[in-house]
């Protein structure tokens, strides 16, 4: 336990086997609970190693307990700023289009290697399977970046994107259904697989930054009203806070402007706009809309392999039992978590 300690941690030779898990824990609590950026675990590992190597006793006598530890570090050094730009998953928003990237990759390589194992080495290339999966694509795309709008506020740009996704499958159903099916070439399954691992390397390679920049610039300096919309849509997308609250919020955020002083802007008056809504969403409900957040997008995915399972069983046409097998299995596994989350929604709901 102690080397594997150390390996995770690759940082620090700690001494004692319970400094080695002392550790492990503040890391995992600093970058799964609290979300720290890049680097600054290893930051604080190292000055904990310092201290404890200098008092000789063991970390949890010298630091305490190593979740309180990461808690108060996460409050003392990451700032508002950082957490700012977070929404209730943890996320910003150019983090969110690579792991989305990730996810298309990901899922493309595992029906790859799923067809080789049904279906054999080769697959045939037609002009109506071209056209479906580039529109299966191309929507899939589309539907994740206007997911990732959503959650950034970005609500036109959301709409664009998911109308995008609508007339890509409507499109491509279109096509697939109006080209011919006659076999163009045989392409190795492998070389399919290259191309969505390919896919991978190329979000872990896409600068989330420079993502983060297009979806969160700031609303021009001066111009309240923009100040307030933004305001709005930040609440809703990236706090995912109910339309009604977050109305409630502007609308004493204009109050307040329209009582102030002649020439006070927005800016003045609350400052950074993303700092502002972190600080009307921060607080115990925070929890609850993040589960109610997760019930919706569960909802919908359970939805989704619904009808795909429905499909299965009204047209028959699967050669194997597989895939209505598989989509049954998700289907229950999905309903079960979307109970879970009700559940959760309904404890953190009910009075105490």
């Amino acid at each position: 336990m102690s080397s594997m300690s150390r390996k995770r941690n690759a940082g620090p030779d700690w001494a004692r086997e319970e400094d080695g898990d002392w550790a492990a824990t503040v890391e995992l609590t600093l970058v799964l609970r609290h979300h720290a950026p890049a680097g600054l675990a290893d930051e604080v590992l190292a000055e904990a190693h310092e201290i404890v190597g200098d008092a000789g006793r063991p970390a949890l006598e010298v630091l305490g307990d190593p979740v309180a530890y990461a808690r108060a570090v996460a409050a003392e050094r990451i700032g508002e700023t950082r957490r700012a730009r977070l929404d209730v998953h943890g996320m910003t928003s150019g983090e969110r289009i690579v792991a989305a990237l990730l996810s298309i990759g990901f899922v493309g390589l595992v029906l790859c290697l799923i067809d080789w194992v049904q279906d054999g080495l080769w697959a045939d290339v037609t002009p109506s399977a071209v056209a479906g999966v580039a529109a299966v694509v191309l929507a899939v795309v589309c539907a994740a970046v206007a997911f990732v709008a959503g959650t950034a506020g970005r609500s036109r740009v959301m709409w664009g994107f998911a109308a995008g996704a609508v007339a890509a499958m409507a499109g491509g159903a279109a096509l697939a259904v109006a080209l011919p099916e006659e076999r163009l070439l045989r392409v190795p399954v492998p070389v399919l697989a290259l191309g969505c691992a390919a896919v991978m390397a190329a979000a872990v390679a896409l600068p989330a930054a420079r993502v983060d920049r297009w979806f969160d610039a700031p609303p021009p300096a001066g111009d309240d009203e923009a100040w307030l919309t933004r305001l709005g849509q930040l609440l809703r997308g990236r706090h995912a806070m109910r339309a009604a609250e977050a109305r409630g919020h502007v609308r004493e955020a204009r109050q307040h402007l329209a009582a102030a002083p002649a020439g006070e802007r927005a800016e003045d008056a609350f400052g950074d706009v993303e700092v502002y809504a972190l600080r009307l969403a921060e607080g115990p409900a925070a929890k609850t809309r993040l589960a109610r957040r997760r019930l919706y997008g569960t909802g919908a995915v359970t939805l989704l392999f619904a009808a795909l399972l429905a499909d299965d069983l009204a047209t028959g046409t699967y050669d194997s039992p597989f895939w209505p097998t598989l989509h049954a299995a998700l289907v229950v596994f999905l309903l079960w978590s979307c109970w879970t989350e009700w559940r959760r929604i309904r404890a953190t709901d009910r009075p105490r």
